[in-house]
């Protein structure tokens, strides 16, 4: 399989940079990581992925809390903005990223139908800048679960390119 134009484009952009990055993925399972080490050379900037598909996972490995899962549920902001930033912070990159997301066919609801995700991006600045930030956007797409989960995971890589930027 070939890097499609977005892993390559992010690819380019980190290393130009100087930058790494860190995943953190709920609903794409390891997708985001996978898209990215399509692209030869990614470990100049990959460092790691979580898969953290359980409550516990995104609490134990993230360090997401338990108030904000009680809350809001998975599939939300707050906390899409926890899992970015754990991801960024444990793993030590200059960028995090994380989905949280129904992919479907099934656990959809008025507000939160299938499709649903919530993309964070996550970025440290250098200490005592203030420049450290995280972005959250809300996204839906239509289709199969496997599409459902490609067209997130490309949306995430977009979604970091965009704020490198």
């Amino acid at each position: 399989m070939s890097a499609s134009s977005i892993e390559r484009q992010l690819g380019t952009a980190l290393r130009d940079s100087g930058t790494t990055i860190a995943t953190a993925e709920s609903c794409t399972g390891g997708l985001i990581g996978s898209l990215l080490t399509d692209v030869p050379g990614s470990s100049d900037y990959f460092d790691r992925g979580f898969i953290t598909y359980s409550y516990d996972a995104k609490l134990k490995h993230l360090g997401v809390t338990r108030e904000i899962l009680d809350e809001h549920g998975a599939v939300s902001e707050p906390v899409a903005r926890q899992m970015a930033r754990g991801a960024r912070d444990v793993a030590g990159t200059t960028w995090g990223v994380a989905t949280t997301g129904i992919a479907g066919p099934t656990g959809g609801s008025p507000e939160k139908p299938v499709g649903t995700v919530f993309i964070g991006v996550a970025y440290a600045g250098e200490w005592e800048s203030g420049d450290s930030c995280s972005t959250v956007e809300r996204h839906e797409f239509d289709g199969t679960r496997e599409e459902i989960k490609t067209r997130i995971a490309q949306q995430a890589l977009t979604d970091v390119l965009a704020e490198l930027d």
